[in-house]
């Protein structure tokens, strides 16, 4: 009897070290893979599908963590700073990394309004800027008016620099979210049609995005007027013909299972080079609604002007709220794998 009795705690202590307790101590952990190759993050085409992936499983994480009941409380990066630095206005992006940061367990500091309220009014330039800035924290959120901004930040800087928006150039990690977006709404990349609707030249969310799904051959398809046609540089660059370009929306609607609406850039057009009746002239109507298939997923990167009118907010295609919510999710898992990489 006691023989028995031995022989059953002994097993039982075997199970529970070597099962029950290693199961035990990854609750709570986020999944993870190999470590992340990239310290900067300037542009899409450091992104490889596998990377994507591992982000994305982490994003999952954070996503489910945020609906619990109590949200997340986190500490993972409880030792870590963050700098935002911003000389364009933004919203969402800006208020998204704050939030995924301090979620997080970090802190953060910077400016909403770097052009104004930095040594930039002084005449200071961005490098020398970035020289100093890099050593108050671990990593540097930049949004700046010209393209190639980030690449000289990250030229020069000592932590990680993410490319929150340079100019007309690139919006990575919003093309990360919409990507995300895509992917849980409307099914794997390959198996979309992205219709891009609206200023396909100085929207630089739609630049990265492109560039984004042509690594898993989306089919595209881009509506624009002519003078605000996606930039011949990145038709070349993404083996783009002239064929998927078009003038009118109603021409693709029904194909589209994706349509992702842009305002037009005003702020980076010259005065005059852009009619006041481009974005209404390229909106959704009651018209084309009618006319989009029962699945079709709509995205906006936002903020919006009138090509995507309130009354389609009730729609179930409607996804651009939802996409914006994305944002801390994927933020988190991004300045997570940036900044507390998990061991191969």
């Amino acid at each position: 009897m006691q023989e028995s009795v031995l022989i059953t705690s002994l097993i039982l202590f075997v199970l529970f070290y070597t099962v029950i307790l290693p199961v035990a101590l990854t609750w709570g952990i986020p999944p993870g893979g190999p470590v992340s190759e990239i310290q900067h993050v300037i542009s899409v085409d450091q992104f490889t599908p596998e990377w994507i992936a591992e982000l994305f499983e982490r994003a999952k994480y954070w996503k489910r963590s945020l609906c619990r009941p109590g949200g997340v409380a986190s500490a993972v990066l409880s030792s870590r700073m963050m700098i935002s630095l911003f000389y364009e206005p933004s919203t969402r992006t800006r208020l998204s990394f704050e939030s995924a940061m301090n979620r997080l367990g970090g802190r953060v500091i910077g400016t909403e309004d770097a052009e104004q309220f930095s040594s930039a009014t002084k005449g200071e330039t961005l490098e020398d800027t970035i020289h100093v800035v890099s050593g108050y924290g671990d990593v540097i959120v930049l949004r700046h008016k010209e393209r190639g901004a980030a690449v000289r930040a990250a030229a020069v800087s000592t932590v990680p620099i993410i490319n929150a928006g340079d100019g007309d150039g690139e919006h990575p990690t919003q093309a990360l979210l919409d990507l995300f977006t895509i992917q849980e709404t409307a099914g794997p990349p390959k198996d979309q049609h992205v219709v891009f609707v609206g200023d396909l030249n100085k929207g630089r969310t739609v630049h990265s995005l492109a560039r984004l799904l042509s690594k898993y051959g989306t089919s595209m398809s881009f509506v624009s007027p002519e003078h605000l046609a996606i930039p011949e540089h990145l038709c070349g660059e993404l083996g783009l013909s002239s064929a998927c370009e078009y003038r009118s929306l109603d021409v693709v609607i029904e194909r589209a299972t994706v349509i992702y609406m842009t305002r037009t850039q005003n702020e980076r057009h010259h005065e005059g080079q852009v009619g006041a009746g481009d974005g209404s002239d390229y909106g959704l109507t009651r018209e084309l609604v009618a006319w989009m298939r029962h699945d079709t997923v709509v995205l906006h990167p936002l903020p919006r002007n009138s090509e995507i009118p309130t009354w389609f907010d009730q729609d179930p295609r409607a996804h651009y709220i939802d996409q914006a919510h994305r944002g801390v999710p994927l933020r988190m898992a991004l300045l997570e794998m940036l900044l507390n990489p998990l061991p191969e």
